[in-house]
């Protein structure tokens, strides 16, 4: 429950509304109770290639209505608009900024007039955004931070450092959703806000998800990006030393899972929409967080961690600065023989009450109630 003194109208540059839940999703979704609010859709970070996926999300941008209101894709109130804008994805030439400016200027001013937002505050998770700040009337600039941007595969990344320091030098508040993202910003103006975590939806008991597999092994499973963040050869060595094991893994696979799919003993199992993950990892063994040590991984403070310390389930990880507090619920392996072991210590266990109550009281209704009283001093 939002305890604002006033309300504040809300102009929200993020990801695509209703893609992989985020956490500026989660965040505005509480926001949004008590605020007028206008979303964004991307506007990208980087530009894009001949692939049929870019392709694909092309033609989706084109043929999209360039704005739509509640009610739709699961949107949260009446006074959620959403704006899907047509421009050029992370301009990097004066004039492909001044285009892009003007086109999206063009387009969300007519849903700021609709929804009757009255000088809103500017919220910014991307910062490819920040060129629009000077068309819009706005009464505060945020720059939400929840990415080091500058280590995330694919990204233009001059491109994105410009708009970035341009962005820290105008926002009034900058939010960083880890210390050492908020290093990199000046402390006068930076809170640092963790991520928070649904608690009633991953720690409430729910049936298993039928397509689980219930052959009697016991379970190993990740969900997320199967990206090269992942540590492919830790998991084969592993996988490879525990056929007595299932592992499983939930989410768009984008890199070559050849050699994992050639284990009798891994299955893939897809996207799956975010609520229904409860039915999966309560009924694992083990929750992994299987991640190569790079930058972006040391800066990164990935939401399903606390999702799987609210289902009760154990978590097994490589070490990164994220599961430092949670480290007497987490552990922490750096070698497939560690993992192997710290799996087969893992037999059997029942729900750790003591690892939910850990995260409890970190739902993201009170980071949004924390993040409203920011707001109120804006």
């Amino acid at each position: 429950m939002m305890n604002n003194n006033m309300t504040r109208d809300l102009l929200v540059f993020g990801e695509d509304w209703g893609a992989l839940p985020s956490s500026t999703q989660h965040l505005i979704l509480h926001l949004s109770s008590a605020n007028k609010t206008v979303w964004v859709n991307s506007i990208g970070l980087r530009r894009p290639r001949v692939s049929l996926h870019d392709i694909k999300r092309i033609w989706h941008k084109i043929n999209s209505d360039t704005h739509s209101i509640s009610h739709q894709s699961g949107l949260p109130n009446d006074n959620f608009h959403i704006v899907n804008p047509k421009t050029i994805p992370a301009p990097h030439y004066k004039l492909e900024r001044k285009i892009a400016r003007e086109l999206i200027t063009a387009q969300v001013k007519p849903v700021i007039k609709k929804a009757k937002l009255h000088a809103p505050i500017l919220w910014m998770s991307l910062p490819t955004a920040i060129d629009v700040a000077d068309n819009i009337e706005h009464s505060a600039l945020i720059y939400y931070c929840g990415d080091d941007f500058s280590s995330l595969a694919g990204v233009d990344y001059k491109s994105v450092r410009q708009h970035e320091k341009k962005l820290v030098e105008k926002a009034d508040l900058i939010i960083a959703a880890s210390e050492t993202l908020a290093a990199h910003f000046p402390a006068e103006k930076t809170k640092i806000l963790p991520h928070g975590v649904d608690y009633p939806l991953f720690s409430t008991p729910t049936e298993r998800a039928k397509d689980l597999v219930d052959d009697g092994r016991p379970i190993a499973g990740f969900y997320g990006s199967i990206s090269k963040w992942l540590d492919l050869a830790l998991l084969t060595q592993a996988i490879a030393r525990l056929p007595h094991w299932h592992f499983v893994f939930i989410g768009a696979a984008v890199i070559d899972i050849t050699e994992l799919e050639g284990f009798d003993n891994v299955t893939f199992l897809g996207p799956k929409p975010h609520y229904l993950l409860p039915s999966y990892v309560q009924h694992w063994t083990a929750c992994l967080l299987p991640f190569i040590k790079n930058q972006q991984i040391e800066h990164c403070n990935p939401l399903k961690l606390r999702e799987y310390l609210a289902s009760g389930r154990s978590v097994i990880s490589t070490d990164f600065p994220a599961i430092s507090p949670y480290l007497e619920f987490v552990t922490a392996v750096k070698t497939a023989e560690e993992l192997v072991l710290a799996l087969t210590n893992s037999i059997p266990k029942d729900i750790n009450p003591h690892q939910q109550l850990a995260v409890s009281d970190q739902t993201w209704s009170s980071q949004a109630d924390q993040v409203s009283k920011w707001i109120d001093l804006l």
